[in-house]
């Protein structure tokens, strides 16, 4: 068999998945099972055919461009669904977790990590400790939509999960500009100015970029110039549009596209239901296709450089540190012990740590990458398990606890 026939019988057997399990996907909401593991294990049962029918060069490229698509969508579209107004009435829990929470997090998991390996030194325990701090909201989807959940914990997982991989970036780009400058013979001249300038100025973008998309929509809207299938093509060149005024600016662009989102969603005055239909659309196939490639190429991968400290660390993120900040900052909220623990629990590690390795790898030279992608490749593959597996029965166990 020819490469090219072998390529394409790869490809025919990714879109027969798809297909098959967009047609299921009820099925598969009732079920323990759900879209990150299924299409993790498809991916890793894939991964020596995927290797050998495409080129490395053509791989590598592909992955980044995947990942870098797909977080500025997901960006951009988790902040776009968070409302001022409405945290105005719901916002100290989410607070606490955002604001004391995801600093512990970092915190503690630095700690964690360099006592476990200290070898990779503080800037690489706190790069490993970024990146695994945001959760994601595809994983915690299960939890957030099951009629059991109390309210108050639905909209606070998805309120953190919207917010917190935005919050988290300016802690990967300074812990990874610090492992960088870290390394014997890297060029570090400017490095600290360049990364405080895509701080200040990603932001400045997205606010510009998320506001007058926003008001020109809502004037469009308004003298009905504006056709409802293009309401989607707006969301996304709005996304994208942060992302490149940002990079020719000097800013960063998944920070722009995360402060464009927010802006777009709090200015825009009429229903920005087009954004969660292109997301449950076009969305999906990209997320759908995220976990494939994190099970083909970044599974393996991981496994081949996993040691028991890899395994160690990944335990004790989804464990020690995740619920140890959360229950932390949620002391003196009024919340019981159980709703602190299941808050604590549900911080799946999953798209947006798949999604930042990728690029940071890419992007950045540092000691020590091979262990770094193995901690992030065990954590997300074990919270990916355990949360998909454990999301049903304790939702179902919440609902009865706080009810009584």
């Amino acid at each position: 068999m020819n490469q090219d026939m072998h390529f394409d019988l790869v490809v025919l057997a990714i879109l027969v998945a798809f297909i098959v399990y967009s047609l299921v996907t009820r099925a598969v909401d009732r079920s323990l099972l759900t879209l990150p593991i299924i299409f993790m294990c498809f991916g890793y049962a894939l991964s020596e055919q995927l290797r050998a029918a495409v080129p490395p060069d053509v791989m590598h490229e592909g992955k980044r461009l995947l990942a870098e698509i797909t977080l500025v969508l997901v960006l951009f579209s988790d902040a776009s669904h968070v409302q001022f107004s409405q945290m105005k009435q719901s916002w100290h829990l989410p607070a606490r977790m955002l604001l004391i929470g995801l600093p512990l997090s970092i915190a503690l998991g630095t700690l964690v990590t360099w006592l476990v390996s200290p070898e990779g030194g503080i800037a690489m325990a706190l790069l490993t400790a970024a990146v695994l701090t945001p959760t994601d909201a595809a994983l915690g989807q299960s939890v957030v939509s099951n009629a059991n959940v109390p309210e108050k914990l639905s909209e606070t997982i998805n309120v953190e999960s919207g917010l917190n991989d935005g919050l988290v970036l300016p802690f990967v780009l300074l812990a990874a500009t610090l492992a960088t400058a870290g390394m014997a013979n890297a060029a570090t001249d400017g490095l600290a100015l360049q990364a405080a300038l895509q701080i200040v100025l990603g932001p400045l973008a997205g606010i510009f970029t998320g506001w007058v998309v926003a008001r020109l929509m809502d004037v469009a809207q308004a003298r009905r110039l504006i056709a409802a299938s293009a309401e989607g093509v707006v969301f996304l060149a709005a996304a994208f549009a942060a992302y490149v005024l940002a990079t020719v600016i000097g800013g960063n662009g998944f920070i722009a596209a995360f402060v464009a989102g927010m802006i777009f969603g709090n200015t825009y005055k009429h229903n920005i239901r087009f954004v969660r239909e292109f997301m449950e659309g076009a969305g999906l196939l990209l997320t759908m296709s995220s976990f494939l490639v994190f099970g083909a190429v970044l599974l393996p991968e991981g496994l081949a450089h996993a040691s028991m400290k890899t395994v160690l660390i990944a335990v004790l993120f989804l464990t020690v540190v995740r619920v140890g900040a959360i229950w932390l900052s949620l002391l003196g909220s009024g919340l019981k012990t159980s709703e602190k623990l299941f808050l604590g629990w549900f911080g799946p590690r999953g798209l947006a740590s798949i999604l930042f390795t990728l690029v940071i790898l890419d992007a950045f030279e540092f000691a020590h990458e091979a262990e770094l992608l193995a901690c992030v490749s065990m954590t997300v593959a074990l919270s990916i398990l355990v949360h998909g597996l454990s999301s049903t029965p304790l939702a179902r166990w919440i609902g009865r606890v706080s009810g009584s």
